[in-house]
């Protein structure tokens, strides 16, 4: 297949226009939604284990609850959007959220909460595919890195918002376990405050454009044309047309089935796929935000000093985010990954030090004393700064282009249910991993933080600058470059500087 586009569609000649940025951000508030509502339960934690008389596993096992849902969700998020557009399932999401939050907040028991987090769960996880897969295929190729990272800056506003609100209820009421308004605890209306973003999603997502990758797909072709030519500032629309429908193929049946290969089952690049969203989460960052109150709590700080603490680490997270946005588009996504993981693993190493001082009491709770509790605050900080800039974002952004047209949202959903698992495993065993040390914790965190460099450095292609439809062929992966063999031609080894 050649690389070559004609020079009236260069995407050196594209402009970003306010139009498709528009739309991408329409986009990313299913990201915004999807840090909210799985981080809303940092404040809740212990009002919820207080309320329903929990152990320390099964508090873990209902914080990771939602996570089940995620994974179910992402899953079935690819074959829904092939068959019913990109657009229908993000309402669907929206209408799961707020279906959630209201009955999150009025639960009953453990089990009652346990099921309305799953509900959001599922809404969650059919965000964090369709919002990555939607943007990948609306945005220009110049600047597809740029405007695929505004899913993570969503998430990571979104975690923020979930934060800030969490302690803002928390302190109005006195405490997250006391009564706030009409008779509900403050950690209830935590929930409840889940709707209003999720209103504003779904009003958001029916104003958007449908992906033009789908309309090619359902042969709607002169909407599609419409929406390139409108959105994306693509000029020959009739040729970049022509390409998404030979890069889709006849069939318009698409289904897991196409993700087939002979590497375990699965193509390459789908594993590859599956072990970025592994390794995004194996590092531990959810630890951070689902019980960062809790963890500094047990290190010495106070509720209201360990709400202020996990604030300021969300912030950085975000101004990070912003340094990945200016990034990812000049310097590549491999790059970006290699660094983020050498950062990850020495700051991770660093708070496992820190922690191998901690004083342990009686009832074994931990406190760190002197310069190791700050130094542990550094740590924490840096490995957000590491992950934020890096991991967070670009791991989005390869997700939603990586794949080729036919097997995108597919490919996507499993990669993404992948994470979902991966997160569940981590948010679940944190609980019995303190239990075993913080040391024992964040050293295996490390470990997984320099295994991800290796298989960087080995699997992972860079796709900076490539086109959706050069991705289109069965591609393998070698030492990080794509490796496409065509019908009809040798096979091609494109160095990855200069896929274009």
């Amino acid at each position: 297949m050649s690389t070559s586009t004609p020079a009236s569609a260069s995407p050196a000649d594209a402009k970003l226009n306010r139009k498709v940025i528009a739309i991408s951000i329409g986009a990313a508030l299913g990201g915004f939604l999807f840090g909210f509502d799985s981080s809303v339960i940092n404040g809740a934690v212990d009002s919820i284990q207080g309320e329903f008389e929990l152990s320390d596993a099964f508090t873990g096992f209902a914080v990771a609850s939602a996570l089940l849902g995620c994974a179910v969700g992402a899953w079935f998020a690819g074959t829904l959007a092939n068959k019913y557009g990109r657009i229908r399932v993000m309402v669907i999401s929206a209408t799961l959220f707020l279906i959630s939050a209201i009955g999150s907040a009025l639960a009953f028991n453990v089990w009652d909460l346990m099921l309305w987090r799953v509900v959001g769960g599922l809404a969650i996880g059919a965000a964090s595919v369709i919002a990555p897969a939607y943007i990948a295929e609306v945005a220009p190729s110049k600047f597809r890195g740029r405007l695929g990272s505004l899913q993570q800056m969503a998430i990571v506003l979104g975690i923020f918002a979930a934060l800030l609100s969490d302690q803002l209820l928390a302190e109005t009421a006195g405490g997250a376990s006391n009564d706030l308004w009409w008779g509900l605890e403050a950690w209830r209306w935590m929930f409840l405050v889940c709707a209003v973003p999720a209103v504003i999603y779904g009003v958001a997502a029916m104003s958007l454009p449908e992906s033009p990758r789908y309309l090619v797909g359902k042969h709607r072709l002169e909407e599609a044309a419409a929406v390139l030519r409108t959105f994306t500032g693509e000029k020959d629309v009739d040729h970049k047309v022509d390409e998404i429908h030979q890069s889709l193929g006849d069939d318009e049946k698409r289904s897991l089935g196409d993700l087939k290969g002979r590497a375990l089952g699965l193509k390459p690049i789908v594993w590859t796929g599956i072990l970025l969203s592994v390794f995004q989460q194996f590092v531990g960052i959810n630890v951070i935000f689902y019980y960062s109150t809790t963890l500094w709590q047990s290190v010495g700080f106070d509720e209201s000093d360990a709400f202020l603490t996990s604030t300021i680490t969300s912030i950085t997270n975000i101004v990070v985010t912003i340094i990945a946005i200016v990034l990812v588009d000049r310097i590549g996504r491999r790059l970006l990954l290699l660094i983020g993981s050498l950062g990850m693993t020495a700051s991770l190493g660093l708070m496992a030090v820190a922690f191998s001082t901690a004083v342990v009491d009686a009832e074994g709770n931990a406190s760190l004393e002197g310069a190791w509790a700050t130094t542990a605050l550094i740590g924490a900080n840096a490995f957000v700064v590491f992950f934020g800039a890096t991991w967070g974002p670009v791991v989005w952004v390869l997700l939603g282009e990586m794949f080729p047209n036919r097997i995108r949202a597919s490919a996507l959903a499993v990669a993404a249910a992948a994470q979902w698992l991966a997160n569940w495993a981590i948010t679940m065993s944190f609980p019995e991993m303190a239990s075993i040390g913080l040391v024992f914790a964040y050293g295996f965190y490390a470990s997984m933080a320099l295994l991800s460099f290796f298989f960087v450095f080995f699997r992972v292609p860079e796709t900076k600058g490539m086109e959706l439809e050069e991705m289109s062929a069965d591609v393998a992966v070698k030492r990080g470059k794509f490796v496409r063999s065509t019908a009809g031609a040798a096979a091609e080894e494109i160095d990855p500087g200069a896929a274009r």
